[in-house]
Formats: C-alpha cells, sequence, structure tokens
C-alpha cells in the first residue's frame, strides 16, 4: 500500500509536540539553527535524545560536522523565534543576543528548556536522519509553558 506524503504529514499533525530550535556552529564559529519538533528521550542512563534532520535542510552537514548540538524547548510565545529558525536557512540567530554552551553552541534567550549535547551515533531515516546525543549539560524552568505545534499550527498548554 503507498501512503500520500501529504496524507502522513496531515495525520502526523495530530500528534502535538513541543517545539525546539536545535543549534550548532559551523566549522567557521556561525551559529547555525533549524525548528524542529521531531525531538525526543531516548535514555536516562546515560542521557540520551534524539531528533532527526531532513536531509535537505540548509545546515544538514553543519550539524554532523561539528558532533555536538543544543535542543532549545521553546516557550509559550516564543512562536516568532521558532518561524525565524523554520524560514532562514538557520541565520535567525543573528536576529537576537544569544549565549554559549559549554560545549560551544549557540544557546536561545529565555527558553523552557535546554539540553547540551555531542552526537553519539546517527542513524539513517528515509529522507532523514536520526542523531542521538548525549546530554552533557541541561537547564529548565519547571514554571513555564511549552510552544506546541498541533495541526499545523501554534499552540499551548490550555489553549484550543
Amino acid at each position: 500500500m503507498s501512503i500520500n506524503p501529504r496524507a502522513f504529514r496531515d495525520a502526523m499533525g495530530c500528534f502535538a509536540s513541543a517545539v525546539t530550535v536545535i543549534s550548532t556552529t559551523t566549522a567557521d564559529g556561525q551559529a547555525v539553527g533549524v525548528t524542529v519538533n521531531s525531538f525526543n528521550s531516548v535514555s536516562l542512563e546515560p542521557p540520551l535524545v534524539l531528533f532527526c534532520l531532513r536531509r535537505e535542510a540548509s545546515n544538514f552537514e553543519h550539524f554532523l560536522a561539528s558532533g555536538r548540538f543544543a535542543v532549545n524547548i521553546l516557550r509559550r510565545g516564543q512562536d516568532a523565534v521558532s518561524a525565524g529558525f523554520a524560514s532562514d536557512g538557520g541565520n535567525f540567530f543573528q536576529t537576537m543576543d544569544s549565549d554559549v554552551s559549554e560545549l560551544g553552541n549557540p544557546l536561545i534567550p529565555n527558553t523552557l528548556a535546554m539540553f547540551d549535547c555531542e552526537i553519539e551515533a546517527v542513524h539513517e531515516g528515509g529522507d532523514h536522519v536520526i542523531l542521538i546525543g548525549r546530554v552533557s549539560e541541561l537547564r529548565h524552568d519547571p514554571d513555564g509553558d511549552p510552544l506546541l505545534y498541533y495541526r499545523g499550527r501554534y499552540s499551548s498548554v490550555g489553549t484550543e
């Protein structure tokens, strides 16, 4: 049975997910990032997370070459940050003040949570690759609300 890619995407849209920006640096030190909602925990011991990156993403090679990445989990109200990293090829860092993690990854200010990771493994996944990262540092705000993506639009906990 052949599955229509648009129908598959629409069906996956029924699964509400947190919105993240995954960030790293280029070989010359430029901060880059990409909006991703395919982020999950993998293991508690050791602490591992994964995200899936489209092979055609403009910053695909930078993530593989750097060997590290940060996961910035966006909070309610950071829709513009998500949209910026989704549409400009990852150079949205040039429009904001950002911090740098211990591993050297660019960090978005005022996010709900952050995971600083070194790449542990890379696996094939159709038109994507699956990057698994070992978490070396984390931060989180236990009182904030996440930015969610549901049925093709932004949402948040307790909103319709």
